[in-house]
């Protein structure tokens, strides 16, 4: 399969984009705990190139192969935090919104919000959103994994 355009984003949306970026990492949260975020929300939206900058992000971050190999099934493994669970709870709920889906029910909001801070919560929502709006560009456009931003 074959990208249907060439990457050439406007200059504006870059920017943007990068203060983006900015606020995440000045959010008071652990890049690993963000890369799981950005991994497992990608995982479900099938979106290779994520998956693929993801994970060699999370390395670079520390992240080991055990723990990423198994976020695709984080409940049935014994590598992950009360908080990371909790995050990856929401990452889930917030990313599978499709017609019918409870979304982010007051039980996962709670959980969450019992480990992370207002700050917190709000950069760990800001990953997930961003996470899917990149999923989605990337799979309307066919971008193809092997790269990373």
């Amino acid at each position: 399969m074959e990208a249907r355009m060439k990457s050439t984003a406007n200059p504006d949306v870059v920017t943007a984009i990068q203060h983006l970026y900015k606020a995440i990492a000045a959010g008071g949260v652990d890049q690993r705990l963000l890369s799981l975020v950005h991994l497992r929300a990608s995982q479900i939206n099938g979106c290779s190139p994520c998956v693929f900058a993801g994970i060699e992000g999370a390395k670079k971050a520390g992240e080991t192969d055990e723990r990423l190999h198994g976020v695709v099934a984080w409940r049935e493994t014994p590598f992950y935090t009360d908080e990371e669970r909790a995050a990856l709870a929401l990452t889930e709920a917030a990313t599978r919104i499709q017609d019918g889906a409870a979304g982010v029910t007051d039980e996962i909001w709670d959980a969450v919000a019992d480990h992370f801070s207002e700050e917190q919560l709000s950069t760990i929502v800001l990953e997930i959103a961003l996470t899917n709006f990149f999923n989605s560009i990337n799979r309307t456009i066919r971008e193809q994994a092997g790269k990373t931003w």
